[in-house]
């Protein structure tokens, strides 16, 4: 193989092809589900022509010296690929836009995250709407979760628990955000950013092995790990082919991160929120032994120079010991859903996944239970004296009917006795307590995978997932079996999947170690647990994240479509309003003559003009009586010499309330809008059957989804060209004004809007 590799590119790469065919086959056979077993040479040659001559050299020697298998050497390949291309690409913007679901009152809100770069500020926008802003300077860090979630830390303000929509989203949110809070740490200029090409460089590389717990086992999985400024990333070689997100992204300059040294060959790397034991992999110990404690300490070195001061282990001292926020949610989750759970006949998810209830009185338990309690007889036998009599036989009643719970907030004892609660009565009065319970009486949610499991059934998924994922099935009424078929049903009204159900099955979706756990389940499925069934099935459905996303899209892209035309309406005609109201512009020429006049007699420069910022002052400049203002003057002014002039809000009805959205937030949203639909297009390629294989009910599907995305992308193209019109008219209002071209058009209205409200409730003060 060394000779080989001063050859050409395509000798280099033929001569790893060659080393591939020559593998065992049971080596072969290892390869993920999503590829096919029968590995072609153009499969390795398209992967490895894409590489320099130097990295194909590395990944070699590792197969040379068995770090790597053949498998994670064309892994690491299509990695490298991906890694040259993405970070040029996210850096020849400037302003990101990400659907992501935003945590908050224990539900998860659909939001638009926008990391703008020009401004160095991080918008939380909700239809059109910017709800919060950060500097880039408030943002202390960013935790990675499991699955698609993540957590974005900032000082002094509580936590934002965020989702993206997929691990691609996640992956490159993330990657931003490393880039945002290694600025921070630096305090570089925000010019500096884009351009610095050279933050993008692994400054340190090789191979680690990160301990995974599973619910029977812990594993050691073999990972890439890649040094960067202010980030560890972690890649996986077991993963499918085509998936460049990483199993663990560590920001190291989140201020909250620690390393440790455990062994001579591992240590261990603490967060917030998570704790990471790695190791130097067994292969470099075994051929060099005294190489071990090297490689860990050049390690523990570089992340020690790369980790700002605060080890998370103060961090985690401080915090008493509390549950994480996100553990809070599920928390309240189960809580909820068990209160709404009957307790007849035992509920699965109590008795495999959770610390058992006290039980129902049951006939058998109660007479078991007292003769368990009497000590065994000692000594010689001796006449018992004569027992008492037997009580007379009853009837166990059945189980209480259970109730929906108001959930109410009480009042503090230590505040019950000074209120009117400590004299109230309920007793006093009467209610039909029967009618009440069959109101609010729980009803029976019917099983329909048969009889409950027993109390020790094992099951193969994480415990804390199943419990929350067996509370969302009780609700699901679908079987297992029929799953499949729901995915080819796009309406709710026809039969299909509502987007409650959707969504949750989103969050529930198979993992790659997931799959390779239930693919590998060669026993009867009737034996596994009702949530092992359910998973067993969505492994089973190819590429099942993807057809839920596209039924979520497919629903939710016109609902947008309709909710954002109204408010883009909205701000084109409070543009042209602004541009064709002579009355408005009469009245700013009376403030300028008012206020240039005050500012000569206090000895001030004359203005040309002010920034309509300036019209929330006007009420604040009080005269000689402090109950009057320079808004009053304003008004006095007006009616005395123009009186026609008070009636400008007339011509500004669109100010009339402050207008909702931004231009900035639905510039934003329309922007996702697009993406989305993109993402609808590539799904269909991707989901589109062989016209010989598809069965009738694939055509129909393929043929309303086509049909669908044609009258969107209809719809979207007309919403597109009413935004470049909003854009226009709004930039031309900038001029007009002499506003700053970066000024968002919602402090924009609402100055006006504040200004025409004060404006009137000053005219029914002066007008007697």
């Amino acid at each position: 193989l060394e000779k080989k590799c001063v050859f050409q590119k395509p000798g280099m790469t033929q001569s790893l092809i060659a080393v591939v065919i020559k593998q065992d086959t049971d080596e072969t056979n290892r390869i993920s589900p999503d590829m096919d077993n029968t590995r072609s040479a153009d499969t390795f040659s398209q992967v490895f022509s894409k590489l320099s001559q130097e990295k194909i050299l590395k990944i070699m020697n590792m197969v040379k010296n068995k770090e790597v298998s053949i498998e994670g050497a064309l892994h690491l390949a299509q990695k490298e690929v991906y890694a040259e291309k993405d970070p040029q690409d996210l850096l020849t913007g400037s302003q990101f836009n990400f659907i992501i679901y935003k945590y908050k009152h224990y539900r998860w809100q659909k939001r638009i995250l926008q990391l703008d770069f020009n401004t160095r500020t991080i918008f939380n926008i909700e239809k059109g709407t910017i709800k919060k802003q950060f500097p880039f300077s408030q943002v202390k860090g960013c935790e990675d979760s499991e699955r698609r979630r993540f957590s974005l830390v900032f000082h002094g303000r509580q936590d934002y628990e965020l989702e993206a929509v997929s691990l691609d989203d996640k992956r490159k949110i993330i990657y931003l955000l490393s880039r945002v809070i290694q600025s921070n740490s630096y305090k570089r200029p925000v010019e500096s950013w884009p351009g610095r090409a050279a933050e993008c460089d692994v400054i340190h590389e090789g191979l680690l092995d990160l301990q995974q717990n599973t619910l029977t086992s812990t594993e050691w999985v073999k990972c890439l790990a890649e040094l960067r400024e202010g980030e560890l990333a972690l890649y996986s070689l077991r993963c499918c082919l085509g998936d460049r997100s990483p199993a663990a992204t560590i920001a190291l300059a989140a201020g909250n991160v620690g390393v440790s040294r455990d062994s001579c060959s591992t240590f261990s790397l603490h967060t917030r929120d998570q704790h990471y034991l790695l190791r130097v992999p067994p292969t470099a110990q075994s051929s060099r032994p005294e190489a071990a404690g090297r490689l860990q300490r050049e390690w523990v070195s570089l992340l020690e120079r790369h980790c700002q001061p605060g080890p998370a282990s103060q961090t985690l001292q401080g915090s008493g010991g509390c549950s994480p926020p996100e553990a809070d949610y599920e928390e309240f989750v189960v809580n909820e859903q068990e209160e709404e759970t009957p307790h007849s006949g035992g509920s699965s998810a109590r008795s495999s996944l959770s610390k058992p209830a006290a039980p129902l009185a049951d006939p058998a338990e109660g007479d078991a239970a007292p003769a368990a309690a009497l000590p065994p007889a000692r000594g010689r036998a001796e006449v018992p004296p004569a027992p008492p009599a037997l009580p007379q036989p009853c009837s166990v009643p059945p189980a209480a009917k259970r109730t929906k719970a108001f959930h109410w907030d009480v009042v503090p004892c230590d505040k019950i006795q000074k209120s009117l609660w400590g004299s109230c009565d309920p007793c006093k009065r009467k209610i039909d307590v029967c009618r009440l319970c069959e109101q609010f009486q729980i009803q029976d949610t019917a099983v329909l995978l048969g009889s409950e499991p027993p109390v020790n059934q094992h099951i193969l998924l994480d415990r804390k997932v199943a419990h929350n994922f067996n509370i969302f099935l009780k609700s699901f009424r679908i079987k297992p079996s029929e799953l499949k078929d729901k995915l080819f049903i796009i309406h709710e009204e026809s039969g299909g999947l509502t987007d409650e159900q959707i969504t949750a099955l989103r969050r529930y979706l198979p993992t790659p170690k997931d799959a390779e756990r239930y693919l590998s389940f060669r026993g009867s499925c009737s034996e596994l647990h009702v949530v092992d069934q359910f998973m067993l099935e969505m492994c089973k459905i190819p590429q099942l994240g993807q057809r839920l996303d596209l039924l979520l899209s497919v629903r939710e892209l016109p609902e947008s479509i309709r909710d954002l035309e109204p408010l883009i309406t909205q701000n084109i005609q409070a543009s042209k309003q602004l541009q064709s109201s002579p009355k408005f512009v009469a009245v700013l020429e009376y403030i300028l003559a008012m206020g240039n006049h005050l500012n000569e007699k206090a000895g001030k420069e004359v203005a040309k003009g002010f920034r309509l910022s300036s019209l929330a002052k006007l009420s604040l400049l009080r005269g000689r009586n402090r109950t009057f203002t320079l808004l009053h003057a304003l008004v006095e002014q007006i009616l005395l010499h123009q009186p026609e002039l008070a009636t400008f809000p007339q011509e500004l009805t669109e100010f009339e309330a402050v207008p909702d959205a931004s231009m900035k937030g639905l510039s934003a949203e329309v922007d996702v809008l697009k993406k989305e639909l993109e993402n609808l297009v590539q799904c269909r390629r991707l989901l589109k059957p062989k016209a010989s294989k598809a069965t009738p009910q694939e055509s129909q599907f393929c043929k309303e989804l086509k049909d669908l995305i044609q009258k969107y992308e209809g719809d979207l193209s007309q919403l597109s060209k009413r935004c470049e019109e909003m854009k226009k008219l709004y930039n031309s209002v900038l001029v007009r004004f002499g506003e700053p071209a970066d000024l968002d058009s919602q402090e924009l209205f609402g100055w006006i809007s504040s200004f025409i409200s004060e404006f009137r409730k000053a005219c029914a003060e002066v007008t007697p």
